[in-house]
């Protein structure tokens, strides 16, 4: 059986971590490497596809914390984190301008790692078996 609880949490805050290098980074890389790239990217699918990945992972495995530990703190805050960043992606540059949105993303970011990292930690502390074989 694979360690649902662990492998959800560390993916969920890999995926915000992305979203927040990409949010930051991508338009520097893209500048940097116009030259000998020769494909246009779509910064704003991008952040969709990001997020498409990033909401459902993080829910289920904020969701499956709750129930294995019974802490609703981590889960409110991330779920908070999640709305931050849907927020920025349906917003957008237009309306928050570049530093609004990334602003939203990086607050959003940090809410939800933060909140995966925390269950990911009780998990720890309890030394609990939710997510052994």
């Amino acid at each position: 059986m694979i360690r649902t609880q662990l492998t959800t949490d560390k993916f969920a805050m890999s995926l915000s971590m992305i979203c927040l290098i990409h949010c930051l980074f991508a338009p520097s890389f893209i500048i940097l490497t116009s030259a000998f790239l020769s494909f246009s990217y779509d910064n704003e699918f991008m952040h969709k596809m990001i997020l498409l990945l990033a909401v459902p992972i993080s829910i289920f495995a904020l969701i499956m914390g709750y129930k294995n530990h019974k802490t609703i703190s981590f889960l409110l805050i991330g779920i908070l984190g999640l709305l931050i960043l849907i927020l920025a992606v349906l917003l957008g540059e237009r309306m928050l301008g570049e530093y609004g949105e990334k602003g939203l993303t990086l607050m959003g970011t940090i809410f939800v790692t933060y909140s995966h990292y925390k269950n990911h930690q009780v998990c720890i502390n309890l030394d609990c078996s939710c997510h052994e074989e």
